[in-house]
């Protein structure tokens, strides 16, 4: 008897050394988490219990269980390096269409734009429409061909006047002659094909207190139909403290349609409601329009929410996608299938997906991966506890074949 509980001993030991071994082998492993092998001991059963008094017939590999305690975070250079600094999983399909869960954030992206693991299983995300995160989960890609441009519709114009300017000393306006207008200031307008061109903007200070006149150019043509004595924005009026003034609703327009050659017709809604005439020199504080060239994809940005944008070489980002992160009821039910992966299972229970950060998940951490939660100190402890056990077992076996021996000598 002392053969066979001396023999479960060895193989547990032996289990013990093959989890350690493979812990220190994976201590540079992203995303892996430390193993444990746990054990039980065995005892004679009756059909009324455990026979007493009897010796326990040796020991047995219970499980062999995960740590998933936190790794340390590695900074690198790649934006798709990411990291969970807390709980959840990374869900990633597989090419076959399986769904796996990963703590191993080390993405790229494919050929076709997927950002996807080294593997190929595409990362798993919460999709976007119309610029916002709907609730529907699939695969998160990037737009790799040419963003289409978009073109102007509205600009919006916000600064100061000089109130101290007087009336231009020529009276009727010509964009060739500096005196007979106030201040002018220019700015980049986009067609449907993305083409630039400049719209200039001057304001004639006028006769009437407190009241200014707007006129457009595109491209060095007047934009008003009426010919340039009828301004497209007449009477952009302010009040005595120099605010804009809101009686009558003026300093919006929408201005006539420029044609340009191959491409649709400009259309842009002007707003300099955002104006003032204070006493200090002319500004313009912000000059926003809406339309942009097409653009090239030139980096890839990621949240602490996990929102994923793509920034494009036109200075326009677009959100592509959030990655999805999944818990489980229970982690260590978790079945690993190679390469940081796991699957769920029975024991696991169903994922529950959500954002970082919501229902207690950790929030992602961008230009980092994960290390292994490996603590190589302890290991090669538990190494030398491990290797002493193996040795008193086999030292009992070997005591065991002397006993034996000597029965089988006696006369």
């Amino acid at each position: 008897m002392a053969f066979t509980t001396a023999l479960s001993g060895v193989n547990a030991a032996q289990s013990d050394l093959d989890v350690i071994s493979n812990n220190i082998a994976n201590s540079s492993t992203t995303g892996f988490k430390t193993g444990r092998a746990e054990f039980g001991d065995v005892y004679a059963q009756s059909l009324l219990g455990t026979t007493t008094p009897t010796p326990g017939q040796g020991v047995k590999v219970t499980g062999i269980t995960q740590q998933f305690s936190q790794g340390d975070l590695e900074f690198t250079d790649n934006a798709l390096d990411v990291a969970i600094n807390g709980d959840g999983f990374f869900q990633v399909k597989t090419t076959q269409g399986v769904v796996e869960y990963t703590r191993a954030g080390a993405f790229k992206i494919d050929k076709d734009g997927y950002v996807s693991t080294t593997s190929g299983a595409k990362v798993q995300g919460f999709q976007v429409n119309a610029g916002s995160v709907t609730g529907e989960i699939g695969n998160i890609q990037t737009q790799t061909a040419l963003l289409a441009p978009k073109a102007t519709t509205k600009v919006t114009l916000t600064g100061n006047l000089d109130a101290s300017k007087g009336v231009p000393s020529t009276a009727t306006f010509s964009a060739t002659d500096p005196t007979s207008y106030t201040a002018v200031t220019s700015m980049a307008v986009f067609d449907s094909k993305g083409a630039s061109h400049t719209l200039d903007v001057y304001f004639v200070k006028t006769s009437t207190a407190n009241q200014w006149d707007v006129i457009t150019y595109v491209n060095g043509t007047n934009t008003d139909a009426g010919g340039a004595t009828t301004p497209e924005i007449d009477q952009l009026p302010f009040t005595t403290a120099g605010a804009y003034d809101t009686t009558g609703n003026k300093g919006t327009h929408t201005l006539t349609t420029v044609a340009i050659t191959g491409a649709a017709g400009l259309v842009l809604a002007l707003d300099v409601t955002g104006m003032t005439q204070y006493g200090s020199n002319f500004a313009v504080n912000t000059a926003v329009q809406d339309g942009y060239s097409a653009g090239q994809l030139s980096s890839i940005e990621v949240n602490e929410y996990g929102l994923v944008s793509a920034r494009y070489s036109n200075g326009i980002s677009a959100s592509m996608g959030q990655f999805a992160l999944a818990d489980f009821g229970n982690v260590n039910g978790l079945q690993p299938v190679g390469s940081t992966n796991w699957i769920e299972t029975y024991k696991s229970g169903m994922p529950v997906l959500n954002k970082a950060g919501d229902n207690a998940l950790g929030l992602i951490q961008g230009f980092a991966l994960e290390q292994s939660n490996v603590a190589i100190t302890q290991e090669l402890v538990d190494l030398i506890v491990a290797q002493r056990n193996f040795q008193a077992n086999a030292q009992v076996v070997q005591a065991e074949d002397a006993i034996t021996q000597t029965i089988i000598n006696m006369r």
